[in-house]
């Protein structure tokens, strides 16, 4: 994997072989967007004809929704669950460099409105405006934000100025619950404030600080992170202090701390990663889902609804909600370590909250099929929100909250490509992979391909599969070659690019 250090040649045959291969697929990949047009004609797969159904009701009140994020999985998935139960879904995203994203095409979408991008110099006040624009533009009801990391407290404020000067419900936390969430230390004290179990986590503005609580009688073993959003630092794992003094002083030393960029130095905990997702209407949790975690998720699962694990996290999340004191409305994210610890009664598992996303997760693609289900629970919002003046709102009790009905198997075509065949394929030619391991590679992705769902592709809806790899990456590999901009992963669910 290429990093920062790596030289600008190496980042630009990345580059440059990555466009190649979007244009060796492009025959194939067309000819299956055109399989699946001509599948859904002849097959009747296609959601329409039960929207069409759902809207001939005399008793449906179609809503105008809008869904932020639509190049995302996450977003694109809300806008066909939307699509399917009937209402009207208006689409809108950043589109840099001017590439169009791949949501853009959805058949789910009645119309698409690109947005202008927060900066630190300009500010947020332009994409507010923007957002406010499309709301009272197309009458909407509600706003689904489905924002990404570098833009979540952004949202925060535009959903305090789109309640105050619209009619429109926002399904986002305002500002200071956005951010209190965001920010790993944050949401550590907070967890910590209300009682909840948390790990060992100590704010560092120093070097000195964190020679302190490493050189502590206590022993442990911690891990760094940073505060803010740094993608060059994101992926290190590095266990401390590490195997002699020299080696920890050594690594501390490149660590860029301050007090204007703090870290913070989080217990290490031996165990499996988990994250959950979650809808939160005032107050309320309507939607939950729990699956296996990584530092990198690309291959996502559920895990059953009724295992401990789950209802052991439904349980921290609708206590967190609970103990919250406030009437909480937005995504809800956890990422949890499991602690196992073999007792004389057998293994005991101890949930470590370690982070949390205040915004949607890709893990709510994982609800395909439940496109009525999933908007009743985002609809509530609007019911609750009109019921709140009467005094009463009913509670959702946890058999009537969703949970994704199908064990379907999520993975991306194009990441399991890369790396599942081609990158280890260059392995093999070079002699760094054995045959063996690239042959399991392609077992592996044959697997995903035959059993497994690809996130993004729907057989009635096939375009923005197509625009995704064939029109937005190759994109933006190529915006990155005229501006010299080096990465060193890409996560195709999000769309993000790590900037190193």
């Amino acid at each position: 994997m290429l990093d920062g250090t790596s030289p600008w040649h190496l980042h630009l045959a990345q580059n440059v072989a990555l466009i190649l291969t979007s244009i060796l697929f492009l025959p194939f990949s067309t000819y299956l967007l055109f399989t699946s047009f001509l599948l859904t004609v002849f097959t009747g797969h296609d959601p329409h004809r039960e929207r069409k159904r759902v809207r001939s009701s005399p008793t449906f009140d179609p809503q105008t929704i809008l869904v932020t994020g639509v190049g995302m999985t996450k977003g694109l998935a809300l806008a066909r669950l939307f699509y399917e139960a009937g209402h009207d879904v208006i689409g809108a995203d950043f589109e840099p460099y001017g590439v169009p994203v791949c949501g853009r095409y959805s058949r789910s979408l009645k119309k698409f409105y690109p947005l202008p991008k927060p900066t630190a110099e300009d500010g947020s006040a332009h994409y507010i405006n923007a957002l406010l624009r499309v709301v009272k533009r197309e009458h909407v009801d509600i706003w689904v934000s489905c924002s990404g990391v570098a833009s979540a407290v952004e949202d925060g404020e535009a959903k305090e100025v789109i309640e105050r000067r619209s009619n429109c419900r926002a399904i986002q936390f305002d500002v200071t619950t956005t951010s209190m969430l965001h920010e790993k230390d944050t949401f550590i004290q907070e967890t910590e404030r209300l009682g909840l179990p948390v790990p060992e986590t100590h704010n560092v503005t120093s070097r000195d600080a964190v020679h302190k609580v490493l050189h502590s009688p206590k022993r442990r073993s911690y891990i760094m992170k940073s505060v803010g959003v740094d993608d060059a630092v994101r992926g290190d794992m590095t266990l401390l202090p590490r195997r002699t003094l020299s080696e920890t002083y050594n690594h501390i030393a490149q660590i860029p701390i301050s007090s204007q960029k703090p870290w913070v130095l989080q217990q290490f905990i031996k165990g499996k990663e988990y994250c959950t997702h979650s809808l939160v209407v005032d107050g309320e949790v309507k939607m939950f889902v729990a699956c296996h975690s990584a530092e990198l998720l690309m291959h996502y699962e559920r895990l059953p609804p009724e295992s401990g694990l789950s209802r052991a996290m439904l349980a921290f999340t609708k206590e967190f909600v609970a103990r919250s004191g406030k009437s909480m409305t937005g995504h809800l994210s956890f990422d949890f370590l499991v602690d196992e610890v073999v007792t004389e009664k057998g293994v005991q598992l101890t949930l470590n909250p370690i982070e949390c996303n205040p915004r949607a997760h890709t893990a709510v693609a994982l609800f395909s099929g439940m496109g009525q289900e999933v908007s009743k629970a985002y609809m509530s919002a609007l019911r609750e929100s009109r019921m709140n003046g009467n005094g009463h709102v009913p509670c959702f009790t946890e058999e009537q909250i969703i949970v994704p009905q199908n064990a379907a198997q999520y993975y991306w075509s194009g990441h399991d490509l890369v790396t599942l065949i081609l990158w280890p394929f260059l392995g093999v030619l070079t002699g760094r992979i054995r045959l063996s391991h690239w042959m399991r590679g392609c077992s592996e992705f044959l697997a995903h391909v035959l059993l497994w769902k690809d996130g993004t592709f729907e057989m009635w809806d096939p375009l923005p599969w197509w625009i995704l790899y064939q029109v937005y990456w190759p994109g933006h590999f190529l915006a990155c070659v005229i501006h010299r901009r080096k990465w060193s992963r890409i996560n195709v669910s999000t769309t993000k690019m790590f900037a190193c």
